[in-house]
């Protein structure tokens, strides 16, 4: 019963919304309602603040559910590590990415899934670094594939994968598609389509610009790598992306993928973990094939543009 009080109280403060949390629980909202209420009355402290709708978590509530997510993590871990010794792993690992890293998620679950036949993994290629962060301190998450910086806390730790490059993304037909680079002050003269400002990746590549001196005035902004190319794809735009994505979309015909230069400089990206003890069963596993994949090499060199060997 505690830990059916626990998922309950747990799915209401991420829905916020009885009737959602019902539906994420499969069971009735006056169900739902009703054993949250008997929590409180076991507690002896009111967990949710009633009014005519839900009107948020007490205090109480709140500090709660902290506890409520750390206990429930710990139940599902224990039953993948028995699971994992009775049968072998099995379950989800959930994974969260960062926009510009999903083509290298995709170099980790392959093995992943070879390894551990009885798994599906899920992907969420949409977050952004403070999310993932938030989502693995919440135990949403089981790992994430991010950035790393000096300032990751001692709370997490981490496996460098590769270091992200940058290519300016052109049509065929500028000057700069037949150059062997471009520098990030040519980049800001023309006509860009950039991720947005709140994304991470946004924020390195204006730390680029301004290492160069200059300051982009994208025309056009996104939150989405594959918006970028379908710009790019147009003809009117340019854009930047990681060295990466061209392993995942490849040089699409009528375009270049022209190196950047001054500054050349790159950017660490790696698997993120909660550094708890015990650890999670499936972010132990997926530490490990992180550990023997050379992610780097299988995205270091760039594919050819169509054509272009002719």
């Amino acid at each position: 019963m505690l830990f059916r009080q626990l998922d309950y109280l747990v799915a209401l403060s991420r829905e916020r919304h009885f009737a959602r949390a019902a539906q994420a629980c499969s069971v009735s909202q006056p169900a739902l309602s009703e054993a949250i209420r008997k929590f409180e009355e076991e507690l002896d402290v009111p967990l949710v603040r009633r009014g005519r709708k839900y009107e948020g978590l007490t205090p109480e509530g709140e500090r709660i559910v902290v506890w409520a997510q750390r206990i429930l993590a710990d139940r599902d871990a224990l039953r993948s590590e028995v699971g994992a010794l009775r049968t072998g792993l099995s379950g989800r690992l959930r994974i969260g990415s960062v926009p510009t890293s999903s083509g290298a998620v995709a170099q980790l679950t392959g093995p992943f899934c070879a390894a551990h036949p009885l798994v599906t993994v899920e992907v969420m290629a949409d977050l952004r670094s403070e999310e993932i962060l938030r989502q693995l301190q919440n135990f949403e998450i089981d790992a994430g594939v991010t950035y790393l910086h000096e300032g990751l806390s001692d709370a997490f730790r981490s496996v460098p994968l590769y270091e992200e490059r940058y290519v300016l993304l052109t049509d065929a037909a500028d000057g700069l598609a037949h150059r062997t680079t471009a520098t990030w002050a040519e980049a800001s003269r023309l006509p860009l389509c950039l991720l947005t400002g709140a994304m991470q990746g946004r924020r390195v590549l204006d730390e680029l610009f301004a290492e160069a001196g200059v300051r982009p005035s994208p025309r056009v902004e996104t939150d989405s790598v594959a918006a970028l190319f379908a710009h790019v794809r147009t003809g009117r735009w340019a854009s930047i992306v990681p060295h990466t994505w061209l392993h995942v979309f490849g040089v699409p015909y009528g375009m270049r993928a022209v190196p950047m230069t001054e500054p050349a400089r790159t950017v660490q990206v790696g698997l993120v973990t909660t550094a708890r003890e015990p650890d999670s069963v499936m972010a132990r596993a997926l530490t490990e094939i992180a550990r023997r994949t050379d992610v780097a090499a299988a995205v270091e060199h760039l594919p050819a543009a169509p054509g272009s060997q002719r």
